[in-house]
């Protein structure tokens, strides 16, 4: 909206004729990397104006965290704990991204409706455990349906209305950069692109819900991995750099650099509440809308191979659970005996029971995250 009062409105209406070096300054709102700066700060400041007064409203609203009886005695000690703060989150990024961004742009859009629905599938999983007190919230299809829903309309939207490229844009090799049907060698069409286009989303989505164990673990590595999204994002809609490091040029997804900064500020302002000792749990309907907002933006701008650098820690948390699931199972089925790889899954609480501090065990997390978001943006030269 401001982009609009400030730029269409103000400054191309009075800048060639104005002498006021404020109006004639205003040009710089049509730089997308302005913009970003502008929402990442926006986004920050909402989420700290806002935080307290969110998280004394889920105090009143008795919106209290529940802790699994085998979990360790500080953990028990978070019980009742206000959560669904993630609430928090989204609404700083939706209205950051709606004051900074163009919004004639159907990517913008495609990201913080996608956003908004796998937050809206947290939110009813949170209510139902938390306020109905039924602890297993929604069931895992009822879950899976949502979020298979909310993948196939993003498909239906890039098949009927965009010009998508149906191609899978691999690191380390820069021919499939190319979205020619004709020419190109990893076109695979839109209908094996939706099968591929589920598993990122869910695998996205469910791999940030796995990860927010910790006090500050997932809205600290959110804000490692949003930030190296917001440069991959920006070079990606860029043609002069998207031809220089020979990655697939998408022009349309320009605005979508906005909406990852203004996720970058959210999920930092949020950390200041969220930090040891948290005030306050982001719930599923953080967790389940930032991992569909990084499954939605890498499919936009191409850069679906790259989710395991950008989001690695996110990666091991989620491989982590599905490894000690299916050795237990396999173990079980073959010496009857139930075996366990790690003390317990996901990562993160193997390392707790394993006698580290909590606080250790962030601060190791997010030097591995930032390992991992320098490996995405060094793939750029690698191609």
């Amino acid at each position: 909206m401001l982009y609009y009062l400030l730029y269409q409105l103000l400054f191309k209406e009075y800048g060639s004729a104005s002498e006021s070096i404020f109006i004639k300054g205003l040009n710089v709102f049509q730089y997308v990397s302005f913009r970003t700066g502008l929402a990442t700060i926006t986004s920050l400041l909402i989420s700290l104006f806002l935080g307290n007064r969110v998280i004394r409203k889920l105090d009143e609203l008795k919106v209290g965290q529940e802790i699994r009886e085998e979990l360790s005695a500080e953990h028990q000690a978070k019980k009742g704990t206000p959560t669904m703060g993630g609430v928090l989150i989204i609404g700083s990024v939706i209205l950051s991204s709606l004051m900074w961004a163009r919004l004639d742009s159907l990517y913008l859009w495609l990201a913080l409706v996608a956003t908004t629905l796998f937050a809206a599938i947290g939110f009813a999983d949170d209510y139902i455990k938390i306020v109905k007190k039924r602890s297993l919230g929604l069931t895992g299809k009822q879950k899976l349906a949502g979020q298979l829903i909310t993948a196939l309309g993003i498909w239906a939207v890039l098949y009927f209305l965009t010009n998508y490229a149906w191609n899978l844009s691999i690191p380390f090799f820069k021919a499939t950069a190319e979205t020619n049907p004709a020419i190109s060698i990893s076109y695979v069409g839109p209908f094996v692109y939706l099968v591929f286009m589920v598993f990122v989303l869910l695998g996205s989505s469910n791999a940030v819900n796995l990860t927010d164990g910790l006090d500050g673990l997932a809205s600290s590595v959110t804000f490692i991995a949003m930030s190296a999204l917001t440069a991959l994002t920006y070079v990606a809609s860029d043609a002069r750099w998207a031809e220089r490091l020979d990655i697939t040029h998408n022009p349309a997804s320009s605005e979508l650099t906005v909406f990852c900064g203004a996720m970058v500020g959210a999920s930092l302002g949020f950390l200041w509440f969220n930090s040891p000792p948290a005030e306050v749990f982001m719930g599923d309907v953080g967790s389940l809308a930032i991992g569909g907002a990084l499954g939605t933006v890498a499919i936009l701008t191409k850069q679906e191979f790259l989710l395991p650098f950008i989001g690695g820690v996110f990666i091991l948390e989620a491989l982590s659970v599905m490894l000690q699931v299916s050795y237990f199972k396999f173990t079980k089925r073959t010496g009857g005996v139930g075996k366990r790889i790690f003390r317990q899954a996901p990562l993160h609480h193997h390392f707790q029971i394993s006698g580290w501090k909590e606080p250790k065990i962030v601060f190791r997390f997010v030097i591995i995250a930032i390992l991992f978001a320098l490996a995405s943006l060094a793939t750029l030269k690698l191609r």
